[in-house]
Formats: structure tokens, C-alpha cells, sequence
């Protein structure tokens, strides 16, 4: 049975597990190492400490098939690509360029993400000159979700949404991409206020790119294993509070 393992800061990469179960029948670890939470506040030299010290972690202790480093900002800023066994998350620019029709888009990610340099390069590369891109701060978004505040407190989730995606209307950006994975568990509110706007996952790319990896690799099952670093019995409350009855075990 092929082994993948997911980690993230929190609870966000969860929200790539689906399309993955989709694709691929597999054993599937989730790591949250809430003890380096968030990345998005991290400098380059801490991410690279932290994510390089979790991967020999998790190598140890579940010899995976292959890692997926589930935050976008680490994935961008620390360059982690789909070139080995441990694949990085990032912006689906190229895909979202191919679709707009306004010729502007959008991304939505980390503070960090969104004023470094790395993104800058990386829309460079992978966006045409003709097609207008506009960096969009979601850190806020961010905190609505592992604050489960995106269950509990709706009201408050619709003015930020509507605060923060106001320059997607005055721009005429008809489409999204969701470049941190906490942002899949907000997709409905963010499509009740800008209806008219197309906002893409990066979770079915990352999906695909596994099953070429492992794709002769079978499994009977789907398995799905939940570790977390900090308070592991906190952690499992607040994934039942979002409808996520695992146990979450200490790592």
C-alpha cells in the first residue's frame, strides 16, 4: 500500500485529502505541527529549519512514498517542487491564466507569500505579460478557519470576505486562486460574494501529480491517520467542531 504523508501548521491542508482519495487509494498520515504554527509568519531561514527538521521527522517515523509540504508558503518561498519524493503546494497561476477572460487574476495567500520576492519570480514565470495579476493579503482568511470562526461566526466571515476580496470587483478579476490550502474551507462564502468569480484549488493538481508518481502502486483500502505536535486533545476538539471525527494521535 502506497504511504503519503500531509503536513501543515494546523488544521489547513486537510483540505487536500479529498482530491487525493479521489485519485488514489492509499495510507494516508496528516501531520499538524501546531508547535511551528503559523508558517505564514515565518522567516525564510525558520522555514527552512523547521520544514527540513519535520521531513527527517516524518521519514522516520512513516518511511512515506512521498511528502507533501501542504502550506503554500513554505512550498513557495523555500522553492519545493514535484521534482523527488516531496512535493510542495503552490499558486495554480498557470492554470488560472489559461481560463481568465478579463485577463486579470488574483491570488490569495500569506502575508509572507504575498511581499516577498519569490512570488514576484514565480508570476513571472508562469504568467503571460498580457494577463494582469493582483496579490491579495489572505492571512486574515486564514485565522477564520483554524479559529473555526468560519463554523461559529458567519456574520463576522462575510465582512471580512467582503473587505478583503473588494479589489477582485474594482479590478474585474474573474478568477481566484486559493494559494493557502485553509482557504478550500471557505469556498462557499468566498463564492456568495463574488458569484461571478472562478476560484481554483490547487488540492486536485497536487492529486494528480501523486497518482503519476505512485500509479502503479494498488491498494485495497483507503486509510486516513491523524498526528499532531502541541496539544493533540485541543487539536481533535477543534476538528470535530468542523465535522472531522479522527482521533488525532502525538507526534
Amino acid at each position: 500500500m502506497p504511504k503519503i504523508v500531509v503536513f501543515d501548521s494546523g488544521l489547513g491542508s486537510l483540505s487536500i485529502i479529498k482530491p487525493i482519495q479521489k485519485k488514489i487509494r492509499a495510507e494516508i498520515f496528516y501531520f499538524a505541527d501546531q508547535d511551528n504554527f503559523p508558517y505564514g509568519t515565518k522567516s525564510i531561514p525558520q522555514l527552512k529549519k523547521i520544514i527540513k527538521s519535520t521531513i527527517i521527522k516524518l521519514q522516520k517515523n512513516f518511511e512515506p512514498d512521498i511528502i507533501i509540504v501542504g502550506s503554500n508558503t513554505p512550498s513557495l518561498l523555500l522553492g519545493i517542487s514535484a521534482r523527488s519524493r516531496i512535493i510542495g503546494v503552490h499558486p495554480p497561476l498557470y492554470e488560472a491564466s489559461k481560463i481568465t477572460k478579463t485577463k486579470t487574476i488574483a491570488i490569495l495567500a500569506t502575508e509572507s507569500v504575498v511581499k516577498s520576492k519569490k512570488l514576484v519570480n514565480y508570476i513571472r514565470k508562469n504568467v503571460p505579460s498580457t494577463i494582469k495579476t493582483i496579490k491579495i493579503n489572505a492571512s486574515p482568511l486564514v485565522e477564520l478557519v483554524e479559529s473555526e470562526k468560519f463554523i461559529s461566526e458567519k456574520s463576522l466571515c462575510d465582512k471580512k470576505i467582503k473587505r478583503i476580496l473588494k479589489p477582485l470587483l474594482k479590478e474585474k478579476v474573474d478568477v481566484v486562486t486559493l494559494s493557502s490550502t485553509h482557504l478550500p474551507f471557505l469556498l462557499p462564502l468566498l463564492q456568495k460574494n463574488c458569484p461571478n468569480v472562478k476560484f481554483l484549488d490547487p488540492g486536485e493538481i497536487v492529486a494528480n501529480k501523486i497518482s503519476a508518481i505512485i500509479k502503479n502502486k494498488k491498494a485495497r483500502l483507503q486509510k486516513l491517520r491523524i498526528f499532531a505536535s502541541g496539544d493533540t486533545q485541543a487539536f481533535q476538539k477543534k476538528l470535530q467542531r468542523i465535522g472531522i471525527r479522527y482521533k488525532v494521535q502525538s507526534l
